[in-house]
């Protein structure tokens, strides 16, 4: 009398006896590719906006560092008259700058008057027109 022992791991579902899985089915490879797919479009998409975050604010800070500049250029200046200027850079930016005495019922008595400066800088970015605008006061003698 022969005894036919047969091993089997756990994990096998074959029905033949004495054959055991060596590989993946076509629908688990299939399914592996998916889930790969998925993950590697959704690391790419926060790649590409992390990039476009990067971009527009180095376009924020560019417009900022023009600003400045402009701004230390008018606050410069000895005689500084009331009144609206606009200026384009040769790379795009616009400037638009407004000088208005402000306080003058308060400095009537004073040999100083106040001004105030905004500056606003716009320029396009991905279609849209952006800006940042700086404000600042300037004192100046009056003119008698």
């Amino acid at each position: 009398m022969q005894h036919n022992f047969v091993f089997r791991h756990p994990g096998n579902t074959n029905s033949r006896p004495g054959v055991e899985s060596q590989g993946f089915t076509l629908l688990e490879v299939l399914l592996a590719i998916a889930v790969l797919g998925i993950a590697v479009t959704v690391v790419l998409q926060l790649f590409s906006a992390n990039l476009r975050t990067i971009g527009a604010s180095g376009e924020y800070v560019t417009a900022a560092m023009r600003a400045e500049m402009k701004m230390r250029e008018i606050l410069d200046e000895d005689t500084l008259a009331e009144g609206a200027y606009t200026e384009t850079t040769y790379d795009g930016y616009r400037m638009d700058m407004s000088v208005s005495e402000v306080l003058a019922e308060r400095t009537e008595s004073l040999p100083v008057r106040l001004l105030e400066i905004y500056l606003t800088v716009h320029w396009v970015q991905g279609g849209k027109e952006r800006s940042l605008t700086l404000k600042t006061l300037k004192m100046g003698k009056r003119e008698v």
